[in-house]
């Protein structure tokens, strides 16, 4: 068994996609590899078969190791409800919030789950290929380090190091970085890897072999910019449109709201070809559009009051006056509602606040957090979905006996108004299932819609990761850290 660890000299480094490449890289040399995160911190997250919640970057990171998802691969999950404070989840389940000071003394019982859940990883797969988080040389955060080389050092294994040239300063940031080092953090460093690098690979090798020199470090290889690439981004929300822009037909807006959460769910919209999708943040008009988005939050009451206080709710009223369609997922769905009730503070002060009175419902926070994937087909021409909830509000009342979704289980899902505008429910990943987005969209005025494989793009960018590892990197040098012997040629 080996263990390899990447580590990014900042948040977006390109940590997760450096981990995403190499773990496809290895699977299609038959290697049994497995991608491990101690501690992520993000609102992206998804459902594991047995019920757990694991960061969407591991998700995707299983998918290049064409392995199902489990909790082992993410066991520590901090999910920000406030500036200061986060819901901690471990092992897949939520154990409760915290505030910074309070995770800080935390962090030696969520280390044991971190490397109880290695081992395991460790008995099964040949290879753990680890992605660390934010910066290994955030100075505030060393002591009790649970997610770059505190891990590392608990474990002893090997680390690459990764920045984002496309930032500037990745000369500066490579150096800088491992100065901040203890000595035997220092020794682990194997090498660099440099992303997104764009332009004529001559004129920076002076900058590599003076890299090389000073550092007595390896430069693993440089990894070009891709401008058309697409990963599940890890929290950052992505605002670019991938679409062709003259083929755009169908508008379609989302709300930024502060806790916006699973904002992957708009994904497929974003690289769907008649589709101009806008995210409006805060201190931005809602403009004109075909169909108006209320994502989900980790602060539904919050985020409602932040809705209001932007004067969007009146702009979400015209857009319904002007025959616009509304859709709400999750925590979007329980705004739709008539009121929501925190009775016990799960996402801030306890209380209720009243909801957008759209639908005929009403939502209480429990402490169970529902967490499933489930299947079943819209109630809109019933076109077959698939997704998954995460989810502590329970919502009740007439609404529901208009379902959104008739789930395979036999239980109905969501609601829809009686004149068809306003659409809501609890499934996220909705847009991903080529039949089930096209439905969606031909019910927002999209008449006649392009099928898009969603599913096949993603694929097809992670074989492109493949491509560029054994196109850029020194693959000889990453054979010998994964112990794994190089390949017979003929």
């Amino acid at each position: 068994m080996t263990t390899l660890m990447v580590q990014g000299t900042t948040s977006d480094a390109g940590k997760s996609t450096l981990v995403t490449a190499l773990c496809r890289w290895l699977k299609r040399q038959g290697v049994a590899v497995v991608p491990f995160k101690p501690q992520n911190m993000a609102l992206n997250s998804a459902v594991t078969a047995e019920g757990g919640e694991i960061g969407r970057a591991q998700a995707v990171q299983a998918q290049a190791c064409l392995l199902p998802l489990h909790t082992d691969m993410n066991p520590v999950l901090l999910k920000p409800n406030s500036e200061t404070g986060a819901q901690v989840i471990v092992h897949g389940q939520a154990v409760g919030n915290m505030n910074a000071v309070a995770y800080h003394r935390y962090k030696a019982i969520a280390m044991e789950a971190v490397l109880a859940s290695h081992q395991r990883l460790a008995q099964r797969y040949a290879v753990v290929m680890v992605e660390g988080a934010g910066s290994p040389a955030e100075i505030n955060l060393r002591d009790g380090d649970i997610a770059n080389m505190g891990f590392a050092e608990a474990v002893d294994c090997p680390v690459i190091l990764v920045a984002d040239i496309n930032r500037g300063g990745v000369f500066a940031h490579l150096v800088g970085t491992l100065a901040l080092l203890s000595p035997s953090e220092q020794a682990r460093v194997q090498g660099f890897v440099i992303n997104r690098f764009r332009g004529d690979i001559a004129l920076l090798q002076p900058g590599l072999d003076w890299l090389q020199a000073h550092t007595g470090k390896p430069v693993l290889g440089v990894l070009p910019y891709i401008a058309d690439l697409h990963l599940e981004a890890e929290d950052g929300l992505d605002r670019r449109q991938a679409g062709d822009t003259a083929a755009q037909r169908l508008k379609v807006i989302v709300p930024v709201l502060p806790r916006l959460s699973n904002h992957t769910d708009f994904d497929p919209l974003r690289l769907h070809p008649q589709v101009d999708i806008q995210f409006i943040g805060p201190g931005e008009p809602i403009p004109p559009a075909d169909l108006i988005i209320l994502p989900g939050s980790k602060s539904v009451r919050g985020d409602l009051a932040q809705l209001r206080a932007q004067g969007w709710e009146q702009a979400i009223a015209r857009h319904l006056r002007y025959g616009g369609k509304l859709l709400g997922i999750c925590g979007g769905l329980q705004m739709l509602g008539e009121r929501i009730a925190d009775p016990l503070g799960l996402e801030g002060p306890p209380g209720e606040s009243t909801g957008l009175g759209l639908l005929r419902l009403h939502t209480t926070l429990e402490a169970h957090k529902q967490l499933r994937n489930v299947a079943g087909h819209l109630c809109l021409g019933g076109a077959p979905v698939a997704g998954y909830e995460i989810h502590a509000g329970v919502s009740q009342g007439a609404a529901l006996a208009r379902p959104a979704v008739q789930l395979a289980d036999g239980r109905n899902e969501g609601a829809q108004s009686a004149d068809g505008q306003v659409l809501g429910t609890y499934l996220h990943g909705l847009f991903e299932g080529t039949q089930s987005c096209a439905a969606l969209l031909r019910w927002a005025g999209l008449e006649q819609v392009q099928a898009v494989d969603y599913h096949a793009l993603r694929e097809r960018d992670i074989e492109r990761l493949a491509d560029l590892v054994e196109q850029h990197l020194d693959t000889a040098r990453l054979r010998a850290l994964c112990e794994v012997p190089t390949p017979c040629t003929n």
